[in-house]
């Protein structure tokens, strides 16, 4: 089977085994499109991922399929877990521990131009001296128009990593001094529609920044139990009205003091004394 067939079945198996049980699944063609989809709810992209990552495990991993045989058990289809359990059992493996540049590898990729600002993504600017020499230059990459290679860690945007012919540059976040905490892009996006909300610009990284920081600040701290519980009984002091003064009341009179009692004295223990007495 040729590489295209094999994309195109994997393409149709998770098609008809995940896609078309999903909440608003329209399908290949108006024919196989289910009723008034569009009223239906729907998944975000990132909710798919997760749901898609949880099926391949649980479902595509462990099913058996029809192209995986083993050739002592011809008529026998295995899953993909099976048939990599029978390989590693037959050949053996090689851990291999990944690398800092492994790991910059895997991370997702945006390719930007490199300005006399830094490096614009989603709104952020990234920068430092580092760049000097790649500032407004050529990537080498004509296929990309000449836009250079950054990784991002979708999970700390507090720096990008950018690939040059000498090697990984990491280059900070021109606002990370104002945020207290490391951030993510779902944090970010958050931030950017709590400015919103507050009538601010959305686009200004600045005031975004200061936003996060606020944000980022408040789930470090916690919920302030201490401080509306003191408001609370502030709040109900306040309610209660003060009790009025009774000038006819007599003023209690001071307690008698007493003499010291006498302090009982004991002797010396003797233990010797104590035991002849036990005899």
């Amino acid at each position: 089977m040729c590489d295209k067939a094999i994309v195109e079945a994997t393409f149709s198996a998770i098609n008809s085994l995940f896609c078309q049980h999903l909440a608003g699944y329209t399908g290949r063609d108006v024919s196989r499109r289910g009723e008034r989809v569009e009223d239906r709810a729907v998944w975000t992209i990132p909710e798919l991922q997760d749901l898609l990552d949880e099926w391949l495990l649980a479902g595509w991993q462990a099913r058996p399929h029809d192209a995986l045989r083993d050739p002592f058990r011809p008529k026998k289809a295995m899953s993909p877990n099976d048939k990599y359990a029978s390989l590693v059992a037959a050949c053996g493996y090689l851990p291999l521990v990944l690398r800092g540049e492994d790991y910059l590898e895997l991370l997702p990729t945006a390719w930007r131009a490199v300005n006399d600002y830094g490096i614009r993504i989603n709104y952020r600017t990234y920068d430092c001296a580092d760049l000097g020499p790649h500032r407004r230059q050529h990537s080498g990459h004509a296929a990309k128009r000449g836009l250079w290679e950054v990784h991002y860690d979708p999970y700390d945007l507090s720096q990008v990593f950018v690939r040059t012919e000498q090697g990984w540059i990491t280059v900070p976040w021109i606002h990370l001094p104002l945020v207290n905490a490391p951030f993510a892009d779902f944090t970010w996006a958050h931030a950017r529609r709590l400015a919103a909300a507050k009538g601010l610009d959305d686009t200004n990284e600045a005031g975004v920044a200061r936003v996060l920081d606020e944000l980022l600040s408040r789930a470090e701290h916690g919920p302030d139990f201490r401080s509306a519980k003191v408001a609370a009984r502030t709040r109900t002091a306040a309610a209660v009205p003060a009790p009025e003064a009774d000038s006819e009341t007599e003023s209690e009179p001071e307690p008698e003091i007493q003499p010291p009692a006498a302090v009982a004295t004991f002797g010396v223990f003797d233990a010797h004394a104590e035991a002849e007495r036990w005899l």
